[in-house]
């Protein structure tokens, strides 16, 4: 039986996989086929990526957040794509432009079909790629101009940050109880559904962000 799978990935164990899991939570994935990497996307040794490789077969079906979860060299990434789609006959959707990158889509128009998926994939690795760059340039100014100011306080939010939408996971899958996680994050009853309205419209706005962009280039 064709299995349906996500693949989920972040750079560093300081950033959070819980957007991408709860986007593959939200297509009914069961748990075992989420795999999930908290490494560079500079090549494709890392564990999980290697275990859903092996673990796929013809058939399956594998959603990823965005093309730049794959890798970071998009050569690579075109290699992948190919090898998963077309030597083991899987498929793959790219939740963020479903319109372009449903392999499915391409397997149906035949060679006409290779030869446009092939032209897709330069061109949208590539973007992904030179996005990839602009945005750790970015990341490094602003961290810049805030250390001169002596405001800069990363790692404390970033673990702030992970802590709720960790305990957020949890109770939105009804792990836990509203009340319970108050008490995890020591906030009252206000607070924490504050806290809840806001991360999910900024979850909405990401998605919203995400599909102008692709949809820009």
């Amino acid at each position: 039986m064709s299995k349906i799978m996500g693949y989920c990935r972040v750079s560093s164990t300081n950033q959070n996989e819980t957007r991408q899991i709860l986007k593959m939570k939200n297509l009914n994935i069961e748990d075992k086929y989420i795999f999930v990497d908290k490494q560079s996307g500079k090549d494709f040794n890392r564990l999980e990526y290697q275990l859903m490789r092996r673990f796929c077969e013809d058939g399956d079906l594998i959603y990823i957040d965005s093309l730049d979860r794959l890798g970071r060299n998009y050569d690579d990434i075109i290699t992948e794509w190919k090898y998963i789609t077309r030597t083991v006959n899987a498929d793959i959707i790219c939740l963020d432009n479903e319109t372009l990158f449903d392999s499915r889509k391409f397997k149906s128009m035949g060679d006409i079909g290779k030869l446009m998926e092939d032209q897709f994939l330069s061109l949208l690795s590539y973007v992904a790629e030179q996005e990839r760059k602009k945005i750790k340039q970015r990341q490094a100014e602003g961290i810049a101009i805030a250390k001169s100011k002596g405001k800069y306080k990363g790692r404390k939010k970033i673990e702030l940050n992970y802590k709720f939408e960790s305990i957020y996971v949890k109770w939105k899958n009804r792990e836990i109880t509203a009340t319970k996680a108050m008490e995890l994050l020591e906030v009252k009853r206000n607070t924490f559904y504050r806290r809840v309205k806001e991360y999910e419209t900024n979850l909405a706005w990401q998605i919203k962000q995400n599909t102008i962009s692709q949809s820009n280039y």
